[in-house]
């Protein structure tokens, strides 16, 4: 078995290629090879497949992709183990034999393990015979090609690297042609044009040597406008004076088979590599090891994972080493302590010592990169006129004195790439840890590692460190409570913990009464100069003003998981997410993950939205508002939208006068392939959003965005979220006097109360529903009031004004012209006419109905008919079709999952074995009604399973079981009737 990405994608098994199904398979392919013997994420393959946004279902289709290329693998003769599924992604598990890039990455290892230079240079060219053209050539994709791009880079390094090793070991003769194609390869790099000048001239080619520097030059100063570094300038002196120092050393033993990685620049020629502007050049000594680090924070807390990623990242040794890791968070997390902790137990790994340097890039005056560089050369011994002028010099002499040391570099604070890019060295040798709020993607070769707060455990761990055991557990509650108003950051739990350090004759519960109330929360996370908002506004002075602006008005939307677009609506421009990328760059808008649509998240810490609620505060409220307004008429337009795509309901009320606002069409399609999921994903969201409407005193849009996810709730059975709505709405509605709002949103509750068997309260709302429908002449909602009732009316018994209330609500929907509302009363009569034994006028009904739930092409609607004629099928004595109907219902309501109507199903497939002594079949199906009915409350109809369950174990002689379960039956009976205060057991309400 052997696979290989350094070159065209490849994949034998048994001597014989593997065929790939497609682009997708090669690009899973690919990605897993890339990462092999590591956990690829679900959200990295994402970004592999699509090069632009996902799809809604991008998540299901990389498991497709997945799964079929593991079946080919399988079918060629891999292990089925060879791709394992793993917590959020995949692993592929091969050993270097069978794969190029490990093989390479092998053979580099025991390059730079080796202590004979001959040794190095033959595992160099072993790791260089690993590849067969460019990495990954022939799959297209823009995150592959990052990966492709910086293997090719690897590889020339370590082609750099082999040649300086053999040019070392006196085989300048060899390596002049690979050098020059190399530098026209990498027409900029002076290590290749140093190489190739000492190799032209070692063979006595001395015009071509200067020739080599001067085209250089030329190139440099026309197209980069800069001069050769001073080592190449030297270099270039000593040339012209025929420098006898740099006479060729005797030859190694011919050249042997291939190379391996180490440091290109502990390989340099000997003579040439440390070469230095001329001011600097002559007996300088540095005086090591440098020991810069700051203090350990003795209270150091937590963070495992993150050490043990940067201590991974730091290893010499490591496959997967870094030379530069940046440590990536918001104000007050915690970045220093951590990177400080953590260099410090790196120290070993570094014994030519470790410099440490505070950009201060949040600070008033953020420190200028060259004096950095002075400051760093002083503490590696060069001072006063030995310091060049230009930043380009002195960037060179620190490199060239941290060339063949091993050196840990430690850059707190840092603002931008140009801020650090000349502060890092070029010697394998060394690494950087650096700490910003913003990311730092334009470093070369560098690991970002994101720093959230702690966990609840860390922080709990923190804040008892501090304050100590015995007032925490004495308080335990408070505690808690203090932690919660921290939001775990650590800043904040240092501030609180602070506080009670010097107050021991506070109890936490003082301190929690203080920083409970949001408004004076900051105000009091504030000891000496510690203080969470300064450390805030520190971040916001590097933001431009529209994601400031944005800042303040995403505190105003409340502390929810945002998908991205709301940032345009809230700035009222179509590049919001721009100014999003703005702020989640700066570290003070979280990226939290990815949701089932393969859409991003974002959240902003508690903490931190109460900074911005501070901010929007000098902000005019009419502004405000209109922001708001903005915001949630997106949202509406969406509930719209996605009401449209579900199984046909009749909750959805017509359009009132609050303002819609659409996002561009190839967004809400993308959003929308999934209207049950979309409506999954944001149901946190949707009642925030009710709820903001209503603080804000928009009764308009509380009542449409309400009554607008009444049929999702439905359909979900999520009656908790659908009352707490419906509440909110109805109270602003009817303090805003809006009679429209008021009886649409009391039809919903009648509704709900009816599932919820609280049948008093049904009547009340929906007699209070019609009266206000005939005061405003909304017809359609009167006769969906009507037609409630007349389930009320059918469930309590009283079956002559439940048929007149159908025939009421009938005539004002057939009068209306709504097709809709007359299917479902068609099939309403039919339940009548059932139920007064008039078959053949039950069928009628039943068939008409069919016939316009069909016509307009309503599946869930087609369903209900169904299962209400099974009935008749039933009792005409034709149970093989009552089966056939209920099979279908069931079909349909399972592929939507409505689990209340699969119950209502469920209980009539029990009623029809029941009626065929089938006690088994009848059972199961009854207890799966029953449990299903139990989940979501609905009294009437679990009562009426375990009373069937009961009668038949009576009719099977299984009496003690037959107790049990009337007995069950009648609790919930009982129940019922205290409900609605009534002793009569009522009637199933299944519609």
């Amino acid at each position: 078995m052997k696979f290989g990405l350094l070159g065209p994608l490849h994949a034998q098994i048994a001597e014989r290629a593997v065929q790939l199904n497609g682009p997708r398979q090669a690009k899973m392919l690919a990605a897993l090879l890339i990462d092999a013997n590591r956990i690829v994420s679900m959200e990295r393959l994402v970004a592999v497949m699509w090069d632009s946004a996902a799809p809604a279902t991008a998540v299901r289709q990389v498991q497709d992709a997945v799964s079929g290329l593991r079946r080919n693998l399988v079918a060629c003769g891999a292990p089925r183990s060879l791709i394992s599924t793993r917590r959020g992604g995949y692993e592929m598990h091969l050993v270097p034999a069978q794969l190029d890039l490990l093989e390479f990455e092998h053979e580099r290892q025991l390059a730079g393990r080796s202590a004979a230079p001959l040794d190095t240079a033959v595992a160099l060219r072993r790791a260089l015979s690993c590849w067969r053209g460019n990495a990954l050539v022939d799959v297209s994709s823009r995150v592959l090609e990052i990966d492709a791009a910086r293997l090719n880079e690897r590889r020339a390094a370590t082609h750099k690297e082999c040649l300086a090793v053999e040019l070392d070991l006196g085989r300048h003769r060899e390596v002049i042609d690979e050098l020059t194609d190399l530098l026209r390869e990498h027409p900029y790099d002076e290590d290749v044009a140093q190489h190739l000048m000492v190799a032209l001239y070692r063979c006595g080619r001395q015009g071509e040597a200067l020739q080599v520097y001067e085209r250089l030059r030329r190139t440099l100063a026309d197209e980069l406008g800069v001069d050769p570094t001073p080592a190449l300038q030297a270099l270039h002196q000593r040339i012209l004076t025929g420098d006898p120092a740099l006479t060729a050393p005797d030859p190694a033993p011919a050249r042997a088979s291939a190379p391996a990685p180490n440091s290109a620049a502990a390989h340099r020629p000997s003579d040439t590599s440390s070469e230095r502007p001329d001011t600097v050049a002559a007996g300088l000594t540095m005086t090591l090891p440098v020991r810069q680090l700051p203090l350990d924070v003795p209270d150091f807390v937590g963070r495992s994972a993150a050490l043990a990623e940067i201590a991974g990242l730091l290893d010499g040794e490591a496959p997967n080493r870094a030379p530069v890791v940046v440590v990536v968070g918001g104000p007050g997390v915690g970045k220093s302590c951590l990177v400080t902790h953590a260099a410090r137990l790196a120290r070993g790994s570094f014994p030519d010592g470790q410099l440490y340097l505070n950009l201060a890039a949040t600070s008033d005056e953020p420190r200028d990169p060259g004096l950095m560089l002075a400051e760093a050369l002083r503490a590696l011994s060069i001072a006063g006129s030995a310091i060049p002028n230009a930043l380009s010099e002195r960037a060179a002499l620190y490199r060239s004195l941290l060339v063949d040391r091993r050196m840990l570099v430690v850059l707190d604070d840092a603002g931008h790439a140009d801020q650090v890019l000349p502060l890092l060295p070029g010697a394998d040798g060394c690494a950087v840890l650096i700490t910003s709020r913003t990311l730092l993607t334009q470093l070369p070769g560098a690991r970002h590692i994101d720093l959230d707060v702690l966990s609840p455990a860390e922080a709990r761990e923190l804040f008892t460190g501090i304050v100590g055991r015995q007032r925490v557990e004495r308080e335990p509650d408070e505690a808690d409570a203090i932690l919660d108003c921290c939001g775990n950051l650590p800043l904040a739990i240092r501030i609180a913990s602070g506080k009670l350090t010097g107050r021991p004759a506070w109890s936490l519960r003082v301190l929690r009464e203080r920083i409970e109330d949001e408004s004076r929360r900051l105000a009091e996370l504030r000891i000496g100069d510690l203080s969470v908002r300064a450390s805030v506004e520190l971040s916001l002075r590097l933001l431009p003003a529209d994601a400031v602006r944005a800042l303040s008005l995403l505190g105003l939307l409340g502390a929810y998981t945002l998908p991205g677009w709301v940032v345009g609506p809230l700035l009222d421009r179509s590049d919001g997410e721009q100014v999003l990328d703005t702020l989640v760059d700066a570290s003070l808008v979280r990226l939290t993950a990815t949701d089932a649509l393969g859409e991003p998240r974002y959240r902003l810490h508690d903490l931190i939205r109460t900074c911005a609620v501070e901010i929007a505060a000098p902000l005019a409220t009419a502004d405000k508002r209109d922001a708001i307004v903005r915001v949630l008429s997106v949202w509406l337009d969406l509930v719209r939208r996605g009401t449209d795509r579900l199984p046909g309901g009749l909750l959805a009320a017509a359009h009132g006068s609050a303002p819609r606002r659409a996002l561009p069409d190839a967004v809400v399609e993308r959003l929308m392939a999934d209207a049950f999921g979309w409506f999954d994903t944001e149901r946190d969201n949707l009642l925030g959003a009710v709820k903001l409407a209503v603080d804000w005193g928009l009764d308009e849009l509380a009542w449409e965005l309400t009554a607008g996810t009444a049929t999702y709730y439905d359909h979900r059975c999520l009656y908790q979220d659908w009352q707490h709505g419906h509440r909110l709405a109805l109270d602003a509605a009817r303090a805003a006097g809006n009679a429209p709002g008021t009886s649409v949103l009391l039809r919903g509750l009648g509704q709900l109360h009816i599932y919820q068997d609280e049948f008093d309260r049904a009547t009340r709302v929906l007699e209070s529903s019609i009266e206000l429908c005939r005061d405003t002449g909304d017809k359609r909602g009167e006769a969906l009031s009507v037609a409630m009732l007349s389930t009320v009316s059918r469930v309590q018994g009283r079956d002559d004004e439940a048929l007149e209330r159908v025939e009421q609500a009938l005539a004002i929907a057939v009068g209306e012209g709504d097709r809709h509302v007359e299917a479902q009363l068609s099939c309403s009569m039919g339940v009548m006419r059932l139920m007064q034994g008039e078959l053949d006028e039950a069928e009628s009904w039943f068939t008409a109905a069919l016939r316009l739930a069909e016509a307009l092409h309503d599946e869930h609607r087609v369903a209900v008919v169904l299962r209400r004629f099974s009935r008749l099928h039933d009792q005409r004595g034709d149970p093989d079709a009552a089966l056939r109907c209920l099979r279908q219902a069931l079909a349909t309501f399972e592929e939507l999952a409505d689990e209340r109507c699969t119950g209502y199903a469920l209980l009539e497939v029990g009623r029809v074995y029941a009626g065929q002594n089938d006690r088994d079949r009848a059972g199961r199906a009854l207890e799966r009604a029953a449990g299903l009915f139990h989940r979501h409350g609905d009294l009437q109809d679990e009562a009426t399973c375990w009373q069937l369950i009961g009668d038949l174990d009576a009719a099977a002689g299984v009496h003690d079981s037959a107790s049990q379960h009337r007995e069950r039956a009648g609790m919930l009976w009982q129940a019922i009737g205290e409900m609605n205060q009534t002793a009569d057991p009522a009637r199933p309400s299944s519609p």
